[in-house]
């Protein structure tokens, strides 16, 4: 009579989420969700060229123009800009001390980084919404001329990405709160992949629409 044959053993693979990257345990050799700086890599890949067509736009537009800015229309503030600039471009900074912390498997490091990279995108936004109030106080609108609806509609975008990055900063910090990233952060990786990608947009941005 033969021996009844044992039952193969099937591991239990649990399928990661965005800016997962599993939980708090395993090892690098282990089985693991695919790594997501990937996907935002092409992401970004896709976004790069959304921009490039919108700059290119507003290159092409304020080549073919009588007056560019038009005569009639407020100037962008420059000085207040360049600082808000100067913001954004340190908060790359800190998000490359969030990855550097985690390495160094410093938690408290990584969330004190975290909030100083959160506070730092959170105050860019509030003073560009002040710009944009007081551009709109003056006469600057989408509708007031091409040059107003390239304005918003480049800077505009921007400040959209810059909302989600925002958005997942803090969904990943709180992630990273929590332990999931005690082993395997390829999640805040791919946080800081986007964040950078926002961060380096912006100087082009101001360079080429706030020097028009």
């Amino acid at each position: 009579m033969a021996a009844a044959t044992p039952l193969r053993q099937v591991p239990n693979l649990k399928r990661g989420t965005a800016f997962g990257g599993g939980g708090g345990s395993g090892s690098p050799g282990s089985p693991k969700s695919a790594d997501p700086t990937l996907g935002v890599v092409i992401f970004v890949g896709s976004e790069v060229m959304l921009f490039a067509g919108l700059l290119s736009a507003f290159l092409i537009s304020r080549a073919s123009a009588s007056f560019w800015p038009p005569p009639n229309q407020p100037r962008l503030p420059l000085a207040l800009t360049g600082f808000n600039t100067v913001l954004l471009i340190v908060s790359g900074f800190t998000m490359w001390r969030v990855v550097r912390s985690l390495r160094r498997h410093n938690k408290t490091g990584a969330m004190r980084w975290m909030v100083v990279t959160t506070v730092l995108g959170a105050l860019f936004l509030a003073i560009q919404g002040s710009e944009w109030a007081h551009l709109i106080l003056f006469g600057l609108t989408m509708t007031s001329s091409l040059y107003g609806g390239m304005f918003y509609l480049i800077v505009g975008a921007h400040a959209l990405h810059l909302i989600v990055a925002v958005g997942v900063l803090l969904f990943v910090a709180s992630r990273v709160w929590r332990g999931r990233y005690d082993v395997d952060f390829r999640g805040v990786v791919a946080c800081s992949v986007y964040w950078s990608f926002v961060v380096i947009l912006w100087p082009i941005i101001y360079a080429m629409v706030y020097f028009s």
